[in-house]
């Protein structure tokens, strides 16, 4: 059997390709490139700044003190405008008895704080409404000019309630006077 001229001249033209190709094809695939480990930056969880320890250092509950004077005698509320009273100091001069009360209807005691005392005292609910809560005081009690007295403020805490930081405004002296006088 005879093989074309043609027939060889072009085997001669593709041998030289096939073999590269055959060639390439013992060659190993390239390997794919290692992971790098991104470094991925960690959330920040923004917690809010812990209370301070120490009373004297708690934020004031806003609001300020106003006087009243009324047919039973004279009391000074705690609050802002729009809403009712936080605290309401009352001097009833019939009884000679000074009441703190606060809004609620919780029989947990008070705890005053002040920058010279700190104190629990019972209350009782007052029957209206809105209900408050309310512990009494003879006009003499050294817890009232303590009160009165506190450097920059006092505390009224009681259990389940949140705590009221309250200025030692001239209204408190004034009602606990009216009471004395």
């Amino acid at each position: 059997m005879t093989v074309s001229r043609f027939s060889t001249r072009s085997l001669l033209r593709v041998l030289p390709t096939t073999a590269l190709l055959c060639a390439a094809g013992c060659v190993a695939p390239p390997r794919a490139p290692t992971p790098v480990d991104v470094p991925r930056p960690t959330p920040t969880v923004s917690l809010p700044a812990p209370a301070p320890v120490d009373w004297q250092d708690w934020p004031r509950t806003p609001g300020t003190w106003t006087y009243q004077r009324d047919a039973r005698g004279s009391r000074a509320l705690f609050g802002t405008a729009g809403q009712g009273a936080l605290a309401v100091l009352r001097c009833d001069e019939g009884e000679r008895r000074i009441f703190l009360s606060r809004p609620g209807s919780a029989t947990a005691p008070f705890t005053i704080r002040t920058t010279s005392t700190t104190r629990s005292v019972p209350v009782q609910p007052t029957g209206g409404t809105p209900p408050y809560v309310a512990t009494a005081f003879a006009p003499g009690d050294p817890l009232l000019d303590a009160i009165a007295f506190s450097r920059g403020r006092f505390v009224i805490e009681q259990a389940g309630s949140s705590a009221l930081v309250l200025p030692p405004y001239a209204e408190i002296g004034r009602v606990i006077e009216d009471c004395r006088g």
